[in-house]
C-alpha cells in the first residue's frame, strides 16, 4: 500500500502505482518524492514500526554503469527492477546482508533506500538489529538503527522474501506520505556510495539526503560546502 493525503480530506488515500506517474519520467524525480515518506513495516505479530526516508540513491537503468540493470541486463536476480513502479527489489550482499530498492519509472530503474529516521517502534527495531549482532555489543543509539541500507533492512526484518512484492498491494510493508515535504528542507545531491567501479557514473550526484538530519548514513562535506559557497 502506498498512501498520500487526499486533497482537502485529511484522510490517507491509496496511491496505487504512485511511483510511476507519466509526468515523472526518471527515477531521480521519483527519488525526491520518496524523501520524507514514511515506510511502514507490519510485523507477523501485528506490531508496526515506522521510519521516515531521509536518504536514497537513484539507479537509472540500462545507461547507468552502477545499476544492476546496466546494459539492459535482466536476470532472475534483478527481475524486480523491471517490474511495475512500486515493486520491491531486494538483494543480498556479502552473503548475509540485504538491501531494499523500489522500482520506479524507467526500464530497469530503481531507488535504493539508504537511511530512515525511526519514528515508531524503536525498541522493536533495536531488538531486531541486536539479533544480528554478535556477543555483548554496546547498545545501539537511535541514529544507528537505520543509518544504512542493510541496517534498515535488519531493523524492519526485511529479507529476500520481500523481493518483487508490490508496495501498492502488500499488507506487510507500505509507504505513507509524511507530514513534511522535501521542499521544506535542504536536499543534498551527492555522488552515490561504494560504486568506484562505475567510471563517470560514480561521480554523478544521484544520492539524495536531507541536510542536517542526524540519521543520514554519510554526509558529503565537500558537496555541502560547495552548496553553501554558491548561495
Amino acid at each position: 500500500m502506498l498512501y498520500y493525503d487526499a486533497p482537502g480530506s485529511g484522510v490517507p488515500e491509496a496511491m496505487g502505482e504512485g511511483l510511476g506517474q507519466e509526468d515523472s519520467p526518471c527515477s531521480v524525480m521519483q527519488e525526491l518524492r520518496l524523501l520524507l515518506a514514511i515506510l511502514v513495516r507490519r510485523l507477523p505479530d501485528g506490531a508496526e514500526v515506522r521510519g521516515r526516508v531521509v536518504e536514497t540513491e537513484a539507479y537509472l537503468g540500462a545507461e547507468d554503469e552502477a545499476a544492476h540493470s546496466r546494459g539492459g541486463r535482466q536476470t532472475p536476480r534483478n527481475k524486480g527492477m523491471f517490474m511495475k513502479p512500486g515493486t520491491l527489489y531486494v538483494y543480498i550482499v556479502y552473503g548475509m546482508y540485504f538491501c531494499m530498492n523500489v522500482s520506479s519509472q524507467g526500464e530497469g530503474a530503481c531507488i535504493l533506500l539508504r537511511s530512515l529516521e525511526p519514528v515508531e517502534g524503536l525498541e522493536m527495531m533495536r531488538q531486531l538489529r541486536n539479533a544480528h549482532r554478535k556477543g555483548a555489543a554496546r547498545a545501539l543509539k537511535d541514529r544507528e538503527l537505520c543509518n544504512g541500507p542493510s541496517k534498515l533492512c535488519q531493523a524492519l526484518a526485511i529479507d529476500k522474501s520481500f523481493d518483487q512484492r508490490d508496495l501498492a498491494e502488500e499488507e506487510a510493508i507500505w509507504l505513507e506520505q509524511g507530514p513534511e515535504r522535501p521542499g521544506e528542507h535542504t536536499v543534498v545531491a551527492a555522488p552515490r556510495i561504494g560504486i568506484n567501479y562505475a567510471g563517470e557514473w560514480a561521480l554523478k550526484p544521484l544520492r539524495f539526503y536531507i541536510q542536517g538530519n542526524p540519521y543520514v548514513s554519510v554526509v558529503d562535506r565537500k558537496v555541502e560546502q560547495e552548496m553553501q559557497a554558491s548561495g
